[in-house]
């Protein structure tokens, strides 16, 4: 009797662990076609608006020069960059680069997405608190990203419970990284829509068309985070076996 007991808790305790990992797994599906939608998404957008020009007809390098200067950042320089939508600022060299589509384009969404990199420039030179986490945690979270999974291997291989925890902790190290990213990406943003409008660089129609192409960028910011917390409860419920 003791023993068809066990059986039965083992029986039901290994159909309740693989439906929970069923769910975990349709999760990560979701999120993963998410991801893929986003960035389909913020391409469409981009491409959209790129193609509007604005009545100002003030290019998005213009406009990205006037914002840093209006905020006394006249050291920092814009500069043109092969590609498409590889635009951002680097602290570094305090440089905001803009891709190709954007840097000499007077039309809706490149001002709008140089006006976002201008608001990094920004939030740098104010200290903004999230950037100021994000920048003392990047050199560490850089490392732990790429190498993560070669110790959860090293521990599954070796059978080391220690291993594949230290896995999980450093990948959950890039899931922080993501989190404290997405209010800057939102803020960033948040300051660009402002400055266009207060400034009269964009106008109507046209901030709404601005709006449309930083908020589906920031999607994208969104999805890869939902992704990663799925794969991260993934992880730690499998590392529970």
């Amino acid at each position: 009797m003791q023993i068809m007991q066990n059986i039965a808790i083992l029986s039901a305790t290994s159909a309740a662990t693989v439906n929970r990992d069923g769910i975990l797994l349709f999760l990560c599906l979701i999120a993963f076609l998410l991801s893929i939608v986003a960035s389909i998404a913020v391409k469409a957008t981009f491409s959209k608006y790129n193609k509007k020009h604005t009545a100002g007809g003030r290019t998005a390098a213009e406009i990205a020069r006037e914002m840093l200067d209006d905020n006394g950042l006249y050291h920092v320089q814009v500069i043109s960059q092969s590609g498409t939508l590889t635009d951002h600022y680097d602290p570094r060299t305090e440089t905001v680069a803009l891709s190709e589509a954007v840097c000499d384009k007077a039309t809706v969404g490149a001002i709008g997405v140089a006006a976002h990199e201008v608001g990094h420039a920004i939030q740098h030179a104010t200290n903004y608190t999230p950037v100021k986490i994000r920048s003392s945690i990047f050199p560490v979270v850089s490392i732990t990203s790429k190498y993560w999974y070669f110790v959860l291997l090293a521990g599954l291989i070796f059978e080391m419970y220690g291993l594949i925890m230290l896995a999980i902790v450093l990948y959950a190290g890039g899931v922080l990284f993501q989190l404290v990213t997405l209010p800057v990406e939102i803020d960033a943003s948040a300051r660009a829509m402002k400055t266009l409008s207060e400034k009269g660089y964009l106008i109507g129609n046209e901030l709404d068309g601005a709006r449309k192409t930083l908020w589906a960028a920031a999607f994208t910011y969104i999805a890869a985070l939902i992704m990663s917390l799925m794969q991260l409860l993934r992880l730690l419920a499998r590392a529970r076996r």
